[in-house]
């Protein structure tokens, strides 16, 4: 826009031709923004706000009297405030170049002033002491024509080829020489122990060396001797092995062989003694139950011809008692006694029968007589049983 200003970032613009009531500076200041300026009635000029740079290389006499060249670098700019600026600018706006001489003098002149108070061993060890005295003593005078130091370096010092600091610097030479004497005394000494450590531990090494060996080879003869009889042993130790398990398949080989005849010899001869055993438990129970049978028959085939001989024993009692002396007192009732005891002695003879019997089942009834007409068993009274049938006991 026409009569629109802007600074640059590291300037200042200095607006004049007009009042301005920035503490009664003569021009306006702008830094950071534009502003409007009146063509014509306004006139513009711009102050430069970056860094400078001075250099000193100044002769100073040091309170002992010694001359020394002394060189620093300065570093100023000119101040961010307004009031730097307006300082600046009507000091060094025509001529911005005489900011660093006039710098470079300044510092020159307190350089001088500071090290004229400090002799040249505090000013050779002690050049920040140096540096902020003279930075301190220069810091109101630059800021009354605007300007701010930011840093201040020494960078040489010289005695103009005195010898002054070389003889200050002698003892300490000399004793950094001594130490390094020492130090190198102490290295020698140090390797030289090592030396020696090293030739014992190579002695030793070789010691322990020959003992390995000679273990080693001790270990090795021994080795084989051992290998040498190793030979006969392991022969012979193969032969208990072989021996060993030729035993052992022996013994498998009868237990097999033994297995095999229980197997085809003794089961089958106790599987047929156990035939033999249940056939003749069975022909022996199959006899008990014959014989059993076969005395049952018996029994009831010997009751049934008692019992059909019951009459003829009755019969022959009556028999006898025909030819016999017998007197009936109660007439009818008598007689009927008379056979009524008749057919119980031929009941009792035939229950004794019975009894006699029951002991074994094929015991055979051969003969037996009854008494007839009162005669004596065994007498010629006596009658013969029928042939073809068993005699009855006598009464």
């Amino acid at each position: 826009m026409f009569g629109y200003r802007v600074p640059a970032p590291d300037e200042a613009m200095l607006v004049s031709g007009g009042r301005y009531g920035q503490k009664g500076a003569p021009f306006k200041v702008v830094t950071g923004h534009g502003s409007f300026v009146f063509p014509l009635f306004r006139k513009v000029r711009y102050l430069t706000l970056a860094m400078c740079e001075a250099e000193v290389s100044e002769q100073c006499v040091t309170r002992q009297g010694i001359t020394l060249n002394v060189r620093a670098v300065i570093a100023f700019k000119v101040g961010n405030d307004t009031e730097s600026i307006v300082n600046a600018g009507q000091r060094f706006l025509s001529d911005q170049d005489q900011m660093s001489t006039l710098t470079g003098r300044i510092f020159a002149g307190h350089l001088r002033s500071i090290i004229g108070s400090m002799t040249v061993e505090e000013i050779v060890t002690e050049r920040q002491k140096l540096a902020t005295e003279v930075l301190d003593g220069s810091k109101a005078e630059m800021a009354k024509i605007g300007l701010s130091v930011d840093s201040l370096q020494i960078q040489s010092i010289d005695d103009m080829n005195s010898g002054y600091i070389d003889s200050m610097a002698a003892p300490h030479r000399a004793a950094i020489q001594r130490q390094a004497q020492i130090a190198q005394a102490g290295a020698n000494q140090q390797s030289a122990e090592a030396q020696q450590e090293s030739q014992r531990k190579q002695a030793e090494y070789a010691r322990q060396t020959a003992v390995v060996q000679a273990q080693y080879k001790a270990e090795i003869d021994k080795a084989q001797a051992e290998a040498a009889q190793a030979g006969p042993l392991a022969e012979a130790q193969a032969q208990l092995s072989v021996l060993a398990a030729q035993t052992e398949l022996a013994h498998r080989q009868a237990e097999l062989r033994q297995r095999q005849l229980v197997a085809e010899v003794v089961k089958p001869a106790e599987a047929e003694a156990e035939k033999v055993r249940v056939l003749a438990e069975a022909d022996a129970q199959r006899t008990r139950v014959l014989a059993a049978a076969a005395a049952s028959n018996n029994r009831v085939a010997l009751d049934r011809m008692l019992i059909e001989q019951l009459p003829m024993i009755v019969k022959e009692a009556a028999a006898g008692l025909a030819g016999a002396n017998v007197s009936v007192l109660n007439g009818t009732e008598g007689l009927s006694q008379i056979a009524a005891g008749l057919v119980g002695q031929g009941l009792t003879i035939l229950d004794s029968v019975k009894k006699s019997l029951s002991g074994p089942a094929n015991v055979a009834v051969t003969s037996f007589d009854l008494p007839v007409n009162g005669a004596e068993p065994g007498s010629d009274g006596a009658e013969s049983a029928q042939p073809g049938q068993p005699e009855l006991p006598r009464s």
